[in-house]
Parts: C-alpha cells; structure tokens; sequence
C-alpha cells in the first residue's frame, strides 16, 4: 500500500470545489517514473533497418547504402 501524499492550505480558505478543482488537477497528473527515459543514440539508429516508401522499385533501394 503506497501512502498519499497530503495536501496543506497555506492561505485562504478554498471552497470544496476549489479542492475538489485542485485534486482533480493533480491526480490527472502522469506519475514520475522512477527511471529516467533512455535517448537513442545516432550510432544506434544506424544500426536500424532503414524505413523505406512503399512503391515501384522499394526493395531494390531498401538495399542500398543509406
């Protein structure tokens, strides 16, 4: 069981609906992962099968040099 985080009022004094509002608003938030997204590099990418059009002469030019 993961505990919620609580929400403090500083100032002022919010209508349920502003609270409601405001809830609403941070739990349609994505969650922060807990490992950070990997970028591919360019040596990588080239590695990769090349992504060709379909069409007249498409398999004689997915093997040529890129």
């Amino acid at each position: 069981m993961t505990e919620q985080p609580m929400i403090r009022i500083e100032r002022g004094t919010p209508t349920a609906e502003e609270v409601a509002a405001l809830v609403a608003v941070l739990s349609a938030r994505p969650a922060a992962s807990a490992e950070p997204v990997a970028q591919v590099s360019a040596w990588w990418r080239s590695g990769l099968p090349a992504v060709t059009a379909a069409g007249p002469g498409a398999w004689r030019s997915s093997g040529l040099p890129r």
